[in-house]
């Protein structure tokens, strides 16, 4: 019988074809021998034939390529984590997972990961085939199959996940925050030039006064403000069109987006300090898994959200590679602070890199939250002011206008 494939490749690399075989389970384990982990297989030569398994059929798109949240991959780790340190085998874990899970589409995956461990794949193996798992998760998973902690490879892979959403969230809350009194100012500016200044227009028009400069202003961005309030959303949505299709597709303007955030006052300090925060956290984690330092660092390095620090963080993995000591090689990099490279290079006389690395990591968690902190504290004031100008300066621009209406009612008065 033939049968068509879809499988994975070592190298996450999907590969399709067809195998003659008796049946599909001898299909399923010529292709094991060969090194590739189905996601697929069905008898060739009809409409009729149906996938190996009905979860592979996913209405939602195809589960290998669908992303998982991060706090459903921290409940998955830390409850699996759990059910192994109380002597619970993996195979009877995955399906207490499995039948307590709400979402379908999770479901689905660990079924089908649940299956390949019965069908022998080890469990790093079985989430190679799925993109919703980073290959940073995968290696410590694989490091405990090989030194038989898997237990603390749930654990580390717990930590690492728990700390990427608060390092996440403290760095949204940063930016939300500054984002929030930017818009509160733009919709104040279209509120007082759109709505409140025209009432006023007719009034001073009426009297024949003569209009101060500052007021002259204002109606004349407000007249553009109502005139061509369609051109202007046509033309801030190319921006941010242009601006997002730039930020996703080329890399010169990626890099330049990471440059200008580490250059930006207070924003800049929270994006390095993150970002090196992540590094840090990772390389303990990995190192202490027992992962070989070069591959270690190259999926650090991998997980850095800014591209430029990532770009330094990869030329330190270079010289690595060719014998240099990592204190050394981050020493020539700006980005690395200078008490990083001390603890790099205590860690690496002592032997203990990654305990040097965690305390690392655990300093610059905490000076991104002294960052976040001035940020907001800086912020409240800055936005005060600004806002107080703007609202200061429309009613300065109403009221003036009044002293003139009174020189002339009284001119003609007297006439």
């Amino acid at each position: 019988m033939k049968f068509k494939y879809v499988a994975m490749n070592s190298r996450n690399q999907k590969k399709e074809g067809a195998i003659e075989a008796e049946t599909q389970n001898q299909a399923v384990s010529i292709l094991r021998e060969k090194g590739l982990i189905v996601q697929d297989i069905q008898q060739a030569g009809g409409s009729d034939s149906t996938p190996t398994s009905i979860w592979q059929m996913d209405l939602g798109g195809d589960i290998h390529n669908r992303k998982i949240k991060k706090k459903t991959l921290l409940l998955l780790f830390n409850q699996l984590g759990m059910m192994m340190k109380a002597g619970i085998n993996l195979s009877m874990s995955m399906q207490i997972m499995i039948d307590s899970e709400k979402d379908t589409g999770m479901q689905k995956i660990l079924r089908e990961i649940n299956e390949n461990l019965y069908n022998g794949f080890t469990l790093s193996q079985a989430m190679k085939t799925f993109a919703g798992f980073p290959q940073v998760y995968i290696s410590i998973i694989e490091a405990g199959e090989a030194n038989g902690r898997l237990d603390n490879a749930f654990q580390q892979c717990a930590l690492i996940c728990k700390k990427d959403i608060a390092l996440s969230g403290k760095l949204r809350s940063a930016f939300t925050y500054p984002l929030f009194l930017v818009v509160l100012v733009i919709a104040l500016v279209i509120i007082l030039c759109g709505f409140v200044l025209p009432t006023f227009k007719d009034t001073y028009g009426a009297f024949g006064a003569e209009l101060p400069g500052i007021t002259k202003a204002l109606m004349s961005f407000s007249d553009v403000l109502i005139g061509y309030w369609w051109l202007i959303i046509i033309v801030a949505a190319i921006i941010v069109f242009a601006f997002v299709t730039l930020k996703k597709n080329n890399e010169d303007f990626q890099m330049l987006l990471a440059k200008v955030s580490l250059k930006i006052p207070l924003i800049g300090p929270i994006v390095r300090q993150g970002a090196l925060a992540r590094y840090c956290r990772l390389m303990s984690t990995l190192t202490d898994a027992g992962i070989p330092i070069h591959r270690a660092m190259g999926l650090a390095c991998d997980a850095i959200p800014n591209m430029y620090v990532q770009e330094q963080a990869k030329m330190v993995l270079d010289d690595v590679q060719i014998g240099v000591t990592i204190n050394e090689a981050m020493s020539k990099h700006p980005v690395f602070d200078s008490i990083l490279v001390s603890m790099v290079r205590v860690g690496e006389e002592s032997g203990m890199l990654g305990d040097s690395l965690f305390k690392m990591a655990e300093l610059f968690e905490e000076q991104s939250d002294e960052s976040t902190q001035k940020l907001t504290d800086a912020m409240t004031p800055i936005m005060t002011v600004v806002i107080g100008g703007v609202v200061g300066t429309v009613v300065v621009a109403m009221i003036l206008p009044m002293f003139g209406m009174y020189d002339v009612i009284g001119s003609s008065t007297n006439v």
